[in-house]
């Protein structure tokens, strides 16, 4: 038995799909009691988890980052000492980067390396998903405002960072290892862009958004420390774009997917009723 937490989000969605069209049986954890077919449990409370973790043998982590982190080590060591192996969905900043959400991944890492099961961490670049959030922008009036337009980043689908987690959750030969798994190619805000208005058929526009601006908009969601310290990934992704890395063929099989193939999987989210 597999527990897959963030079994509701894109990337923990995709591994509890692609696991049960494998024939194994992967068990969904949800915050919502109510949800059919899938089992309840809080990372924020351990006390939940005792019916989640019964009879589980292996672990696909998905951390609600920041919101949990002050009771990480407990709720950690609850799964820890139940089952045999944790595959972590972490960050590819997290050996390194000294921001908020990347010193969270190095810490929710340290735990579940000290804890003496085997691991595997699937450390994400930039996640396609989240140009989700311009969705609204493009609906209704065709225009996506970022700052650092030539912000160029590997953006990976998450039906690919799902798939590298089943593998490291079904094969023995990934206990151990760190994957920085990326999309194909490096491509900035603008280009990306572009390549949904190509996709839905409609013409599309980027407008570079003041920096004071986007500061603004970010402490709507980030906290306020953080907020420099994107400022400066940005800056730098500007300058050097984000490295591209095959690790999704060489552990799958297959080639990474395409932004392009990502953005025509949801292009109904983009388009809408159009």
């Amino acid at each position: 038995m597999i527990l897959v937490t963030g079994a509701t989000g894109k990337v923990g969605g995709q591994v509890v799909a692609q696991l049960r069209e494998q024939g194994v049986e992967a068990r969904a954890l949800t915050r919502d009691p109510k949800r059919p077919g899938e089992v309840y449990g809080d990372l924020t409370d351990p006390a939940t988890l005792d019916a989640a973790l019964d009879g589980v043998d292996k672990v696909f982590l998905v951390w609600p980052t920041l919101s949990a982190d002050e009771r990480a080590a407990e709720v950690l060591k609850k799964i820890t000492e139940r089952v045999r192996r944790v595959v972590y969905l972490s960050s590819a900043g997290a050996e390194e980067e000294p921001d908020p959400v990347n010193s969270s991944h190095r810490m929710i890492e340290g735990l579940v390396r000290e804890s003496g099961v085997e691991w595997t961490f699937v450390r994400g670049g930039g996640f396609a998903g989240n140009d989700l959030g311009w969705v609204a922008g493009i609906r209704d009036g065709g225009v996506v405002r970022e700052p650092f337009g030539g912000w160029a980043r590997s953006l990976v689908h998450e039906a690919d960072l799902a798939a590298v987690g089943v593998r490291a959750l079904l094969d023995d030969g990934h206990v151990g290892a760190a994957y920085a798994v990326t999309g194909p190619e490096a491509l900035t805000q603008r280009e990306r862009v572009e390549i949904i208005g190509e996709v839905i058929g409609r013409p599309l526009r980027f407008e570079e958004l003041p920096q004071e601006e986007a500061r603004a908009y970010f402490e709507t969601w980030l906290p306020p420390e953080a907020i420099d310290d994107t400022f400066e990934d940005m800056r730098a992704l500007t300058a050097r774009p984000e490295p591209v890395t095959t690790a999704v063929e060489e552990i799958t099989g297959r080639p990474a997917r395409t932004y392009r193939e990502w953005v025509a999987d949801h292009a109904r989210d983009f388009a809408g009723s159009l």
